[in-house]
Parts: structure tokens; sequence; C-alpha cells
């Protein structure tokens, strides 16, 4: 067994189930390639006694001619046991091969890709449902662990089900991309030694997703690494984007839509605006949509400050989404260097801008550490005026951190390749947007403007009081 790199608290709840002496049925969901079989092989002190995964658009005779082949390796026959007829049979098989072993002790068993076993008229979520209620939920040494990439269907079909399955799971794990620390932990176990800088930048273009880190190479730059994942024909994130939506969602093409219209509105769209963009017909369906692409991690609501969820303005958050349609999608520019002409360009300022803040916005826990107030409760949310006369001033707020100790961080993102210089004018447009939103929210609360930058603020005391806190991207490292 490999050792698990971060994943502290998924680690915690493995242990938890291990130790709880009673029949558990663990549900694990996340986007692909996000590492949710590696942490059910390996968190465990054992790895499991069986596992079978589904096969994406099998039929149900292949789905089931593959159990058998499972279940032949995990007894260890050498003679291939029958191919069930049905699932209902598939299970009593399974049965028999288990209640021996629980004799014994603790056991895992692993049921991996869940969605794609569920074929249509397959008949599998009822065996599921009838081998779980009517035996292993009894078995106390038994451990079912059910995972797959299609977040919206696992919560639909397993976790909110209202049939058999309807509170049945006993814990889930919804398992998120690595964070900045993580993965700078997960590259420094694999021998890869880069600056922190080099780490954001790879960390920009592909997030913390481990199968993509994996293709880090020792002694390549960010460059070279970008370079030969992204733009040479057969770089394994240089057509990922298209493989990733339709391995998620049955009918992809309207969640590809939503991806790529908030790729272009880095401030993020409404609901309503989103449903323009994209002609979608349907309220329901568009707030379905919308959801299935906010549970698999690809997109993120945010609550303007003091307004309810049903004004949340949505961006896309995934940083290889975010990059692939910046700089992949329609290129003709491959080959080595090409990633160092792009950086010289403007649509690379534009693009490090908003993954930057995408960045930051998803380590709030860390950026709180490092203002020194995680131990004070307090709700994130962004903010935007936009004038209603000629003659008044409108301001946007990316993210703001609105404290119960009567404070609120006015946060601003900068990212840049050295000490980052406050001009003239953006000090102006800095204290017009603290005016503009204490005039518009009438807030009592201390407002402190929080810059979060990668090498520091190089003048900030050429503006006495304008920047209260500082904040470096050394603070995103923090696990």
């Amino acid at each position: 067994m490999e050792k698990v790199i971060g994943r502290t608290e998924e680690k915690a709840i493995l242990g938890m189930i291990e130790k709880s002496g009673e029949a558990e049925l663990l549900a694990v969901y996340g986007r692909r390639r996000v590492g949710k079989t590696f942490l059910i092989r390996n968190g465990f002190s054992k790895p499991p006694v069986f596992e079978f995964s589904g096969i994406h658009h099998a039929s149900l005779e292949q789905q089931l001619e593959s159990f058998s082949l499972a279940l032949t390796a995990a007894t260890g026959t050498t003679i291939p046991l029958a191919t069930p007829t049905s699932w209902l049979q598939a299970f009593s098989m399974l049965k028999q091969y288990l209640s021996p072993l629980l004799e014994k002790g603790r056991s895992v068993i692993f049921i991996d890709e869940f969605p794609w076993i569920d074929t249509p008229r397959s008949g599998f979520l009822p065996a599921f449902e009838n081998f779980w209620n009517s035996w292993a939920s009894k078995e106390e040494n038994l451990i079912v662990v059910i995972c797959g990439s299609a977040a919206s269907w696992m919560i639909k079909k397993v976790i909110n089900n209202r049939g058999g399955l309807h509170n049945r799971v006993t814990k889930r794990i919804r398992l998120l991309p690595f964070t900045v620390g993580e993965t700078a932990a997960y590259l420094k176990h694999r021998n890869i030694n880069l600056d922190k800088y080099q780490l954001l930048q790879l960390y920009m273009a592909m997030g913390g997703i481990p199968q993509y880190l994996k293709e880090i190479q020792p002694g390549d730059s960010a460059a070279q690494t970008i370079d030969r994942l992204c733009f040479t024909k057969d770089g394994l994130l240089h057509d990922e984007f298209k493989n990733l939506y339709h391995s998620l969602f049955d009918s992809a093409q309207n969640h590809i839509d939503i991806v790529k219209a908030l790729a272009k509105k880095g401030k993020g769209m409404s609901r309503t605006e989103i449903i323009k963009a994209c002609k979608l017909t349907s309220g329901g369906y568009a707030t379905k949509l919308l959801e299935e692409l906010s549970e698999s991690g690809f997109i993120s609501p945010y609550i303007p400050f003091g307004k309810t969820s049903k004004d949340a303005l949505y961006k896309l958050t995934d940083e290889y989404s975010l990059f692939y349609l910046k700089f992949i999608e329609g290129s003709k520019a491959t080959g080595s260097g090409t990633w160092l002409r792009f950086s010289t360009g403007i649509s690379w300022t534009s693009w490090s801008g908003s993954a930057f803040e995408s960045i930051c916005m998803k380590h709030i826990p860390q950026l709180k550490k490092a203002i020194g107030i995680e131990a004070v409760y307090a709700e994130v949310s962004v903010w935007r005026y936009q004038p209603k006369t000629k003659t008044e001033k409108g301001a946007q707020i990316d993210l703001l951190i609105d404290r119960n100790d009567s404070c609120i961080n006015i946060c601003e993102m900068k990212f840049s390749s050295g000490t980052f210089e406050i001009s003239k004018g953006y000090a102006t447009e800095l204290e017009n947007k603290l005016t503009v939103f204490r005039n518009q929210t009438k807030t009592k609360k201390t407002l402190f403007l929080t810059m979060m930058t990668t090498f520091g603020v190089k003048n900030a005391a050429n503006y006495p009081g304008l920047v209260q806190k500082e904040i470096t991207m050394d603070a995103l490292f923090d696990i």
C-alpha cells in the first residue's frame, strides 16, 4: 500500500469507520482523476478484500461478466466463476464469498464508478439496496464503500435516495482537489523540487488534481511541464477537457456551454445571465445544470454581501477548464517554448489575475489564519455596485471576509512575478472602492483593506493607512 499525502480529514473519517464496530456504508464522490480510488485502496489499514469497478457505457452482460472476473480474482481460484445472470444473483455470490471472511475480522469491499453500473433496466440499484438492507447492514465487520465521479448522480440516487437506500449511507466523503499546500507536499513526496512561485503557476494551470500532478517530472520547470502536458498532441491535458465533461454528464454540451460562458466573465454571472447567455429555456433545468457543475467542483456560487442564495454569482473555479479555454482550445501554437511565448502576452496577464483570485477564494481557512482570525466566525462573499447615474461611481469587490468581531476584510488579490507596486491611479481606485462600499451598504463595521499578492507590496508606505494587512502567496501553502 502507498502513502496517502494530505487528506487529513478524509483519513480521519476512514480511521473512524474502521474502529466503529458497526456495518458502514461510505459514499465517496468527486470529479474524475481527483484520487478517490487511490484514497480507498490506501487509506484503510488493510486493502479491500473485494474491488469492482463499473465500465462506462457497457451493457448489463459486460458489467456482470466484469463482476464475476473481479470476484474470481478476489477468491484466488484458477477456474473462472460463472457469470451471474442478474445483479441479485451477483450479490448472492458476493455474500457467500464475504461470510467466512467477516467471521475472522473487519473487511472492506469497494465498488468503484457506481453510477456507471446502474444502466437502464439493469436492476442494479434495487439489487444493491436489497444486498445492503437484508444482509450487509447487519454485518458488524463489514465496510461497504461505493464511489463515483458523477457527483450529481451520487447525491440524487444514493445520498438523497427516497427508496431502499433512504438514510442508509452512514458516512460520506466529497473528495476535492488538493489544496496548494497538499500539492506542494505531494510533489515533494515525488522528489519534485520547485519554488513556491513555480508551484503556484502549475496549480493555476491544472489545479490540485493528483492524476495531472503525477505527470510532472523532476528537473522540469513549470513552463516546460505546461508545454509538454498542454501543447503537445500527446500531452495528457491537450484533449482532457471533452473527456472530462462527457465522462461525468450524460448530455454534457449544456454543461460545457455554461463553463464556456463563465470563462469569458471572470467576475462571475448570475443565474439569469447564464440562462440568457446559454439560451436555456427552462429555469428548473438551468438550476439542475448549475447544481451538477457545483457539486462536481467546476463552478462555485458566491452570495453577494447583504444578499441571499437566489442572488448568487457563479464563477468558473476549475483551474484546468479556465486554462484550457483561454490557451489550448483553438490554439495552433504547439511544442517547446509555447507557454513562454504566451506568458508575455496580455491574455496571460488577465488569466493569471483571474486564476490567482480563484485560488485565493478556495483557501479561505489559510487566509483567515494568515490574517490572524482563524478562531473568529466569518462569512465570505463578493460585492458589486453598478452606478445608476453617470455621476455615480461603481465598484467591485471579489472577496470580502465579514467577521463577527465587527470588522470586514476587503481583499484585493494581485498576481505578479515580483513585488507588487501600487500606482497612484490604483490607490485612488482602492479608496473609491472602500467609500462606495460603505456608502451603499451603510455598514458600521471597520473596513480593513487586505492585499493578497505573490511577493508582497513594494510601496504600501507611500499611501499611509490604505493597506491595513498584507498577505503573500506563502499563506496559501499552509496545510
